[in-house]
């Protein structure tokens, strides 16, 4: 049917393919570039395709007829006019199309016009000097042939008809009103001059895209309607539905003041400040919980190591191990209240365990290495003794990299907090006494009962602790060491010394040899303390008096004993007494001298010195002669294991009498101590390898500690009885 009817099918052929090819006509590509320039924006471009098409030339600069163009923009499009002469005015015609047209906002400098305009407001100190002279054939503002035009009316672009009706006959440049408003003041370069064409494309409806603003206009030319768009102040884009419409501004162009301030756009600045907190946190997180995963797992390393050498060890000794809540419970959270005091290790506090009994609680404040070193070491050295002298370990708790050594409490405190007067009313010379003796006993029991020797290396009166019936014991083994004294018959170990000073053995300070004599030097000046009740090292002294030791040796060299000995002990003492406590007293000032040799052989060993201690206690009623032949006739007991000399010192001898002065109803007493004399005594097993007779190894430079000292009598009136200063 179609073939026998073939203009019919022509006419649906036709009907089919026509607005294809219609749409293939109408579409035309539009080119944007133009040699190096950047792109220009829709509606502009350089071919037949654009809505607005400008002039490219091969070299790659842009005209609109033979004007050059400057610059185009959402408004208007500026247009260099080069001043020039004689140019004709049809030129001026080309500026006008049926889309873009000049602004009335233009001053035109017109030539040799046929009706006369009205007065230009341009001054004519504004017009360069070129103007006014006759040579270049352009009349200067003065002359008449130099005319301005521009539009004195509301209008938005300048009449072309209007224009054309003037008569003139050339078209020399354009001043835009922009440049008049820089320039206000300034002459003009008319190589510069500018002039303004304002724009649009052909519709009456505004297709501009969203955060667009559409401006309508009527075109000058032929009145028909037409549009421009323009973006938002926070948008970029040309603003047309067929171009790129309108986009957010680039956060590049975002300052963080312009965030805060809501200028980058509401929804930007909350997404930014939103993602970098979440950001910030969770890498905070992350770090953190890596940090604390290293952490712990060093930590349980740490703690397995240690609990398993804790194990090993308290299950070779059989030391019971404490749960830590038990002692966490015991201590009421380690709190202030029960807290006894802290030395350079750790502080100790009081608390109940099971069935009410009170235990001292040592909880160690360095958790490093050195620190379990030194708690096993206790562990090992206490565990390994028995006395009744010496402080027992009652358990330890290693939970939680806890370090916690459990004690027996001892409720009388320590020696040195008595001495000082920071409890109770002071001491008898009785119990003082008692004290040295049983100290004694237990520190030779650690040198003479056990195989290997231990030697304590940190004998102080803070570390001799008391009962409730003044009985002492030697307590922290921390910086305690094992003799060797079996091994090649070696006499001391080599360590490096360490110790509280003023205690501390000073040639062993010297030459890192550590024996038993080093814990003999230190209870040396622990008698000091017992009999002076002075501070080991205190620095309100005068600088040559600060340290106990030095002082103390020098007054019982000089027979100056009584000007330091503690008068508390005789408020304590009976009348009846009184010449048993005096003459002991210089019985064991004599001994602390003898311990506080400079040379460890001429110290006496630690069993000597317990042996003396217990004879002046056993004859406490017995005369003053009686003690010094039963003091002699017992000293071949005592041996030490260390010495090898047959010489021996006689203890100190002094006359002493004690006189009642001061006022009536008031008892002072006076002690007046006569001359020393010293004579050498035969003592078959003494260990003491140079007699006290002879004064030049006390006086050589390497005598005592005292040796700096030089002679000065002590006031008692500067004595101070604080607490112990500890360095």
């Amino acid at each position: 049917m179609i073939i026998e009817h073939p203009l019919l099918f022509l006419l649906l052929l036709s009907l089919i393919f026509l607005p294809i090819i219609t749409c293939q006509v109408n579409y035309r590509e539009c080119h944007q570039s133009c040699g190096s320039h950047k792109p220009f924006p829709y509606p502009f471009g350089f071919s037949s395709g654009c809505e607005i098409r400008l002039n490219c030339t091969v070299d790659g600069e842009i005209f609109i007829g033979e004007f050059p163009v400057q610059s185009v923009n959402s408004n208007s499009i500026i247009v260099n006019i080069e001043s020039q002469c004689n140019r004709s005015f049809d030129t001026f015609h080309q500026l006008f199309s049926h889309k873009h047209a000049p602004t009335s906002g233009n001053v035109i400098l017109l030539q040799n016009c046929t009706e006369n305009l009205l007065p230009c407001s341009i001054p004519e100190t504004l017009l360069p000097s070129q103007f006014e002279s006759e040579s270049d054939g352009c009349g200067g503002a003065g002359s008449g042939k130099l005319s301005c035009y521009f539009e004195n009316t509301t209008s938005r672009f300048v009449n072309e008809t209007k224009l054309e009706r003037i008569g003139c006959k050339y078209f020399m440049s354009s001043i835009s009103i922009e440049d008049l408003r820089k320039s206000s003041d300034s002459a003009i370069s008319l190589e510069v001059a500018t002039i303004e064409l304002g724009w649009w494309i052909h519709g009456d409806q505004c297709l501009c895209s969203d955060h667009a603003n559409c401006t309508k206009i009527v075109s000058p030319i032929d009145r028909k309607p037409g549009f421009r768009c323009q973006c938002d102040e926070e948008f970029v884009g040309d603003g047309f539905l067929a171009g790129t419409g309108c986009r957010k501004k680039a956060s590049s162009t975002c300052n963080p003041a312009k965030y805060m301030s809501g200028r980058c756009g509401g929804t930007t600045r909350f997404i930014v400040l939103i993602g970098g907190f979440v950001f910030g946190v969770s890498l905070m997180i992350t770090l953190a919980s890596v940090c604390c995963y290293f952490r712990r797992r060093t930590k349980l390393r740490v703690t397995k190591s240690t609990k398993r050498r804790f194990t090993e060890t308290t299950n070779n000794y059989s030391v019971p191990i404490y749960p830590y809540k038990d002692i966490e419970k015991a201590t009421n959270s380690f709190s202030e209240k029960q807290r006894l005091g802290t030395g350079a290790y750790g502080t100790v506090y009081s608390g109940k365990l099971y069935n009410d009994e009170y235990v001292a609680i040592k909880r160690i404040k360095h958790r490093d290495n050195e620190s379990i070193e030194q708690v096993m070491n206790e562990i090992k050295l206490i565990s390994s003794v028995s006395h009744p002298n010496l402080v027992r370990l009652l358990g330890c708790s290693i939970e939680y990299g806890e370090q916690i050594l459990v004690y027996e409490f001892m409720s009388n405190g320590t020696l040195n907090q008595h001495l000082q007067r920071e409890t109770g009313n002071g001491l008898s010379w009785p119990v003082r006494l008692k004290i040295a003796t049983e100290t004694a006993q237990a520190i030779s029991h650690l040198h003479s009962a056990i195989d290997p020797p231990i030697y304590h290396r940190d004998i102080k009166s803070s570390n001799i602790l008391l009962d409730q019936n003044f009985g002492s014991k030697v307590a922290d083994f921390g910086l305690s060491r094992l003799g060797i004294t079996e091994i090649s018959h070696a006499s001391h170990v080599s360590t490096a010394p360490q110790g509280t000073p003023g205690y501390v053995d000073p040639q062993y300070h010297q030459d890192y040899h550590l024996s038993d004599k080093s814990d003999v030097y230190s209870f040396g000046v622990v008698l000091v303390e017992i009999i002076t009740g002075l501070k080991v090292v205190d620095f309100s002294r005068p600088h040559n008096e600060v340290n106990l030791a030095s002082l103390a040796v020098d007054r019982i060299r000089k027979g100056l004993l009584d000007d330091i000995i503690d008068p508390i002990i005789f408020l304590h003492s009976q009348a009846t007494s009184e010449g048993w406590t005096l003459s002991s007293i210089h019985k064991v000032a004599e001994l602390a001298f003898r311990c506080l040799a400079f040379h460890r052989d001429m110290r006496p060993c630690m069993t000597e010195v317990a042996t003396e201690l217990e004879q002046l206690r056993l004859n406490k009623w017995n005369s003053f002669e009686e003690n010094n032949s039963i003091i002699a006739s017992i000293d071949h007991l005592s041996s030490c294991s260390s010495s090898s000399s047959s010489e021996s010192e006689k203890p100190l001898r002094s006359t002493t009498t004690l006189k009642d002065v001061g006022p009536k109803g008031k008892s002072h007493l006076k002690l007046e101590t006569g001359p020393i004399s010293f004579k050498s005594v035969e003592r078959p097993n003494s260990s003491s390898p140079v007699s006290v007779q002879d004064p030049d190894p006390w006086f050589s430079e390497q005598s005592s500690p005292s040796n700096s000292f030089p002679s000065k009598s002590f006031d008692r009136g500067s004595v101070s009885y604080g607490q112990q200063s500890s360095l």
